[in-house]
């Protein structure tokens, strides 16, 4: 199974400080719905990981977030995509569980979920949170540039891939996309010339 997990906040969505608390509230970002859908279209699945302390701090319950991602998918239903399911932590950080990103609780329920291997998922996300969770999961971690790095300075950002320096980093959802989509052409090619390459003989 292919499978690449997704931030939401900052990586399908607008991030917003005061949490997306209504569907109208989210805000898709440019392309990221049809770069979900294109993912789909060449196999991969696509499973949503986020941390939603809003419902901790009483800010939204379980009703609305369930509205809000029923109005995600319907919105990337309308584009031919999906997300095979959506994972979510709802606790503050004072409350000190093991789903809350950084930590891998939340990754290892979706392989417990999908039976995948870890080392072969792609995650991706819009923090350094993010990175530090793919690295902790055992995941391969991508960053995406766009809206919610976009206040923070580029020494800063600098900085902070150099903490995790086997990251790779694309300007947005749709760049992740197509090197991903490239990346799999690529291996596919080189296989059919090993293909052949050791054919020569027969």
């Amino acid at each position: 199974m292919k499978l690449v997990i997704l931030g939401r906040d900052g990586t399908l969505n607008r991030y917003r400080d005061d949490h997306v608390k209504s569907p109208e509230e989210l805000e898709p970002l440019p392309g990221a719905l049809e770069a979900v859908a294109r993912l789909n279209h060449h196999g991969w699945h696509t499973v949503l990981a986020t941390n939603q302390p809003g419902i901790g701090r009483g800010l939204l319950d379980m009703g609305a977030l369930n509205a809000v991602h029923l109005h995600l998918n319907r919105l990337l239903q309308a584009k031919g995509g999906r997300l095979d399911a959506a994972f979510f932590c709802p606790h503050t950080p004072e409350e000190g569980c093991t789903c809350r990103k950084p930590l891998p609780g939340l990754i290892q329920q979706i392989a417990e979920r999908f039976g995948v291997d870890l080392a072969e998922v792609h995650l991706v996300g819009a923090s350094l949170r993010d990175l530090q969770t793919a690295v902790a999961a055992g995941c391969q971690p991508h960053l995406l540039k766009g809206d919610r790095l976009a206040s923070i300075p580029e020494a800063t950002q600098v900085e902070m891939l150099a903490q995790v320096p086997e990251a790779h980093v694309h300007q947005d959802l749709p760049a992740f996309a197509e090197w991903l989509v490239q990346m799999e052409r690529r291996e596919r090619a080189a296989a059919g010339q090993t293909l052949d390459s050791g054919s020569g003989g027969l």
